[in-house]
């Protein structure tokens, strides 16, 4: 799929605490000198790339050779996931994480099948109207909660800036 935005300032958070707190000291220099800002800044990098694989794993995902790599706000997935609707699963759940602005979607899907529509979620908005939206029934909304499972735990919490999987959408 290539490049996705995402909202940066909105979605869960890693719980990794304040990243130069938790850093400061883990890479002494020698002559008894603290890390370097680059490497502050690499180790936190990586810091971020770690939770956000142990996320991907934690929720049931297998994805072959899985690399996620994190440089600032933007992730690069790399690998093999079982299918297209398990590919964007993932992508949305790495993408809608506080920090993160963009996703590369790299992987490859082992089965092919058609891409869904990624919607972003506006203020005022429920899973009803975007239903009403994409398929002309709002009643249709089970549709995109079952597609956004394990990440939406429920139909009415869903938030502004948060992105969502709409199969088979009928219009965009």
């Amino acid at each position: 799929m290539g490049l996705i935005d995402f909202a940066k300032n909105v979605g869960k958070s890693l719980g990794l605490g304040s990243d130069d707190k938790k850093v400061q000291g883990q890479a002494p220099q020698p002559g008894g000198g603290g890390p370097t800002p680059e490497q502050v800044h690499e180790l936190n990098n990586r810091r971020k790339g770690a939770a956000l694989t142990k996320l991907v794993e934690d929720m049931g995902f297998h994805v072959e050779d899985l690399k996620v790599q994190v440089a600032d706000d933007k992730v690069t997935l790399t690998g093999r996931a079982r299918n297209q609707e398990e590919k964007e699963k993932i992508v949305l759940l790495v993408g809608n994480h506080e920090g993160i602005s963009s996703v590369d979607d790299q992987l490859q899907a082992t089965e092919a099948a058609p891409e869904a529509t990624y919607y972003e979620v506006k203020s005022g908005d429920t899973l009803s109207k975007i239903s009403k939206h994409f398929y002309g029934d709002a009643n249709k909304y089970n549709k995109i909660f079952e597609a956004n499972k394990p990440m939406l735990k429920d139909a009415d919490h869903i938030y502004p800036g948060q992105k969502l999987r709409i199969p088979d959408a009928v219009h965009a």
